[in-house]
């Protein structure tokens, strides 16, 4: 805590998205009604970086330009957000990314699926600090990652631990009826602007620039990252 309020925490979110039925669907989950940051809105899978990310081995690196936006050098840096990314969603959701490696993974379902995470296919999307005045702050990096990256059953969710729950596929055409997060909203614009750059049968590519809600300061910025 300082004296204009909680100190700013270094933070990843990851949306998984996954091609259903002819149409794309993100992963979403609702938080805890007694939860401090956000209580009963429903959010993708995410949460501070740990110091130990940085240490956490990964088969594969998040690629350029991608890279290259994260590592500001002010924050944990590229690989530490990527991993922090990879651990929430196995943590709150159960799904595993990664690849077939002997690297040991101190996090859970990776040493026992003989995996070690993989944040080659990772897509960095947008970043918001939150505003001042909130009970929690984050400077929150959001990444996409396509589901047919995960490793089992996308729809088996028994590892997940209890901080979301609801935990579902939504159809990116219902995805607004939901009680959401203003920035939610707001980064499924963006979401949705990139999956519709999209070639049929190609992989996601990352976008021209990303967006910044900059909240550092006395008075908010907007700009791009390029």
């Amino acid at each position: 805590m300082t004296a204009e309020g909680p100190a700013i925490r270094d933070a990843a979110t990851v949306l998984v998205v996954r091609r259903m039925d002819g149409q794309d669907a993100v992963l979403m989950g609702m938080r805890g009604a007694g939860a401090a940051f956000m209580p009963s809105k429903f959010v993708f899978p995410g949460g501070a970086v740990d110091p130990g990310d940085a240490d956490v081995a990964l088969a594969g690196t998040i690629g350029e330009p991608c890279r290259a936006r994260l590592a500001d050098g002010q924050g944990p840096g590229p690989d530490a957000i990527a991993a922090a990314a990879l651990r929430e969603l196995a943590e709150e959701t159960g799904l595993l990314i990664g690849r077939p490696d002997d690297r040991p993974c101190p996090w859970p379902g990776f040493s026992e699926a003989g995996l070690t995470p993989d944040a080659s296919a990772l897509i960095y999307l947008f970043r918001a600090i939150t505003p001042p005045g909130r009970p929690r702050r984050f400077d929150a990096h959001f990444l996409v990652v396509d589901a047919d990256r995960i490793q089992g059953d996308p729809d088996d969710f028994s590892a997940a631990c209890d901080e979301l729950s609801h935990l579902h596929w939504v159809p990116m055409a219902e995805v607004r009826a939901l009680d959401l997060p203003f920035i939610t909203e707001v980064v499924l614009a963006e979401l949705g602007a990139l999956l519709a750059l999209r070639e049929e049968g190609q992989p996601l590519r990352p976008p021209a620039t990303v967006p910044f809600f900059d909240n550092r300061g006395p008075a908010p910025v907007f700009r791009q990252i390029a």
